[in-house]
């Protein structure tokens, strides 16, 4: 008798302290995802026992909080490159069918050309292909392919396009990084200085390590930028300690970055910290809306951290930001409308983005959205949140009608907003039942660029349907 009061009184002494364990991490903000790596390290370096148990605890946390660990077929989704071209470039045609001609289009390049590229595989190695004289409003000089998925141009060298002059589109492109060593393939496209104006229409970029780079450059921004309709993926993850991102803007102001499909942006070397696409350095007025983000779609990683989209990213040097100091790193920062799924960490992260508004996002195997820092505002409302909204280091946020998961359910294998699909870990995304609702004052197109109802369903669609290329 006496044996058994002793063993129900431990077991009560573990269950009580596992409780507590489980509220101080609630209290934190601390998905078990993101504490999984860290008790890995820790563990690691000591004897057999030790290094092994503490493996087991990280593999059972993040079995909790993300369940099968096996890459999922992605539907076909009308967002990201389609195979329709985009509309038609008006001015003067340049017909080109090799490197040599397209380099040479691109250097004598006019107001107003229109350069289109004959089907075929291009090589790009030794140097660059560069765009350097200036289009206009009226007149942007465009390079294009006539179809997509006719023109490949592989790239051997750490650029593929250096863009440095404004008002230059590129569409219906395919750009394809080569490069034997990762780290010599950074970018498809550099966009500096004075390029401001750029626009990239329907491309669909492959291993790369930035697929797209935009930075000042002698005190000239690339501002008014557009991302719109890209696909972005990497089919290897990438063993290099250069930054991961597929779009990287730093010190640019007034971009758009609207119905891309990014995806699969894993880093093996350096930090292991990764994120889908990221505006820092100062800039301002940056809206990521209706994108789809896949972290980790058909790469998975034991090791790494893979963010969805942030505000500040992991923060900028000095010498880089527009102001030259960087108080915040964003400013009037909007992402909405996104769909943002299977991320190591945080779907969302905002670091030092003053005035941020996250608006009707829908976050699925993420550890959430994370406001940090002091110099951090944040309007979150209206999303759909997988993981928990915490605010650390003193960021503020105004979290307003949200549905998201108290943190400690995830340490019990509790997903109740996954419960609102018919099956998340393969993105069918159809409501398992009626969803629910709320009433919206502004409205702006959803992921699928449908009007929303002024009883608006949570999160980033109304009818994931809608979403899917049609057959």
């Amino acid at each position: 008798m006496r044996l058994r009061l002793w063993l129900a009184l431990a077991a009560l002494a573990g269950i009580g302290t596992a409780a507590a364990g489980i509220g101080y991490l609630h209290s934190q903000g601390i998905a078990p995802r993101t504490l999984a790596p860290y008790i890995a390290k820790r563990s690691s370096g000591h004897n057999d026992l030790i290094t092994g148990s503490g493996a087991w605890v990280a593999r059972t946390l993040t079995g909790l909080d993300r369940g099968a660990d096996e890459p999922s077929a992605l539907p076909a989704l009308a967002l990201g490159a389609q195979p329709r071209p985009a509309p038609e470039a008006q001015g003067m045609p340049r017909h080109v069918s090799t490197v040599e001609e397209l380099r040479a289009a691109m250097a004598a390049a006019q107001p107003g050309d229109v350069i289109t590229l004959a089907p075929g595989n291009y090589l790009v190695r030794k140097k660059a292909l560069e765009a350097r004289t200036a289009g206009s409003a009226a007149q942007p000089i465009v390079v294009r392919a006539q179809h997509p998925g006719s023109v490949m141009i592989d790239v051997t060298t750490l650029e593929g396009i250096v863009v440095a002059g404004p008002y230059w589109r590129f569409e219906n492109l395919g750009l394809r990084g080569v490069c034997r060593n990762h780290g010599d393939c950074d970018h498809a496209f550099h966009v500096v200085g004075g390029a401001h104006h750029f626009t990239a229409l329907n491309n669909t970029l492959v291993d790369f390590n930035a697929h797209f780079k935009i930075n000042g450059w002698r005190g000239q921004f690339p501002d008014h930028g557009r991302i719109e309709g890209n696909t972005l993926r990497n089919d290897v993850a990438r063993r290099t300690r250069s930054p991961v991102t597929p779009i990287d803007l730093v010190a640019a102001n007034d971009w758009l970055i609207r119905g891309n499909l990014i995806a699969d942006f894993v880093k093996l070397g350096g930090d292991g910290i990764s994120y889908g696409a990221f505006a820092k350095g100062a800039g301002a007025r940056t809206v990521f809306e209706r994108n789809v983000v896949l972290c980790e779609q058909r790469l998975r990683a034991a090791r790494g951290l893979r963010v969805g989209l942030s505000l500040g990213g992991g923060g900028t040097g000095k010498p880089y930001c527009r102001d030259g100091r960087c108080i915040t790193e964003q400013e009037e920062g909007v992402i909405r409308n996104n769909l943002i799924a299977s991320c190591s960490d945080v779907g969302i992260y905002v670091n030092s983005g003053a005035r941020s508004r996250i608006v009707h996002n829908t976050l699925l195997d993420t550890a959430g959205i994370d406001v940090r820092f002091p110099e951090s505002s944040a309007d979150i409302e209206g999303n759909l949140v997988d993981g928990g909204i915490r605010s650390r280091n003193g960021g503020q946020l105004r979290s307003q009608d949200n549905l998201a998961t108290p943190v400690g359910l995830l340490y019990l294998g509790v997903h109740p907003q996954r419960g609102h699909f018919i099956a998340p870990a393969s993105l069918d995304l159809r409501w398992d039942g009626e969803a629910e609702r709320r009433a919206v004052s502004e409205s702006t197109p959803d992921l699928c660029g449908k009007a929303r109802p002024a009883q608006a369903a949570y999160g980033a669609f109304e009818d994931f349907e809608a979403c899917l290329a049609p057959r």
